[in-house]
């Protein structure tokens, strides 16, 4: 059986995304929420030490980026992270392709430099201009702020998670205060808000529930419901789902209780981000923890071309959920690879054992 879907469009830079406040996380932290689509399918995380550029800081990078210059999620030494989403619909100039896409360097200056979302709004404030971006940033910090700065090469607008009467932002590949119908990942969003609410309502938005649940979704909300469920040994065609052929992590940066005292204080050395490399539904999660020795080797861009072993595990296992590699082959799923009979599909055991993973490491470091 295969279930078609008209306008098949694959975006080469994309991302679904959220920032989450502490009154929505039963442990009272912040999140922050990145569902990483893009064609630098390798992925790697990696620590940098302070110096004389700024503070130390880990991340994630792609796995040809040999000088680490371009960091795409991350967490720095005071409590600052960041993350971003391609906007399509911000840009209002003629500044050349050949200068855009800047935006990993500017997170990258960020985590050198910022230590709570005021100064990220300083640190655009003095960037020259054109900055080389068409983005939306979302960052949080230690006192439990959190922001989205939807941005273009001149100028940005600035959504606040405290204005948020839902205590929670999501974005993927449009901005809020851009030009109307245009960009991409409306569907996308829709998906995320719907399937987020249940769980404000509870306040039970923890980083497992964004990794395991929303990162290997097939709900689609303009169909009104999960597309995978029921078609076992059928294909359905990949649009529109949080999960895309594409996408090459799922990251969650878990802050601390928030605390205005805690803010330059090495509050960062309190924060984990939950790590999966290569397509979502098939990832394994790691627990990544500030410094060299919080990277699990796994991660770490060890091998052959800058890869890591994380990330080339999960792609062969891609390789068997899209099975067709030729021609438009990256657009039909086997959903007897993800979910099946005989309960050995990649959605049927690597959840629960991510999630024995979650449990391990709370219990061992008392994150209650």
């Amino acid at each position: 059986m295969i279930c078609l879907m008209a306008g098949v469009f694959a975006e080469a830079i994309a991302c679904t995304s959220a920032i989450i406040g502490a009154e929505l996380n039963p442990y009272g932290r912040p999140l922050l929420w990145k569902h990483r689509d893009t064609s630098a399918i390798d992925n790697k995380v990696e620590h940098i030490a302070a110096g004389p550029e700024g503070y130390a800081y880990t991340g994630l990078f792609n796995a040809s980026d040999k000088g680490l210059k371009e960091c795409w999620t991350g967490f720095n030494s005071e409590g600052f992270a960041i993350m971003n989403t391609a906007s399509y619909n911000l840009k209002d100039d003629n500044v050349a392709e050949k200068d855009m896409d800047k935006e990993g360097y500017l997170m990258t200056k960020a985590l050198r430099s910022c230590t709570t979302v005021d100064d990220f709004a300083r640190l655009l404030d003095t960037l020259p201009r054109p900055m080389g971006v068409e983005a939306n940033f979302g960052v949080i910090d230690a006192t439990g702020a959190g922001a989205y700065f939807e941005t273009n090469n001149h100028s940005y607008k600035r959504i606040n998670l405290e204005d948020s009467p839902e205590h929670m932002l999501v974005r993927t590949n449009y901005s809020h205060t851009g030009r109307p119908g245009e960009g991409f990942g409306f569907v996308r969003e829709a998906n995320a808000l719907h399937l987020l609410g249940p769980a404000a309502e509870k306040k039970e938005i923890t980083p497992e529930y964004l990794t395991e649940t929303l990162s290997r979704t097939f709900y689609h909300d303009l169909m009104g419901r999960d597309m995978a469920e029921g078609l076992e040994e059928g294909w359905v065609i990949d649009q529109d789902f949080i999960p895309r052929f594409k996408s090459c992590a799922t990251i969650v940066i878990e802050g601390i209780a928030p605390s205005d005292g805690a803010v330059g204080k090495g509050a960062g050395e309190g924060y984990v981000m939950w790590t999966g490399l290569g397509y979502p539904p098939c990832a394994d999660i790691y627990p990544v923890t500030f410094g060299a020795d919080g990277i699990h080797p796994d991660l770490r861009g060890t091998g052959p071309d800058g890869h890591s072993k994380a990330s080339d595990l999960s792609k062969k296992r891609r390789d068997e959920v899209f099975p067709k590699h030729y021609g438009n082959g990256d657009k039909y799923i086997r959903l007897s690879r993800l979910r099946n009979p005989e309960g050995t599909g990649y959605l049927q055991v690597i959840p629960a054992q991510n999630l024995e993973v979650y449990r391990k490491f709370r219990d061992q470091h008392r994150r209650r």
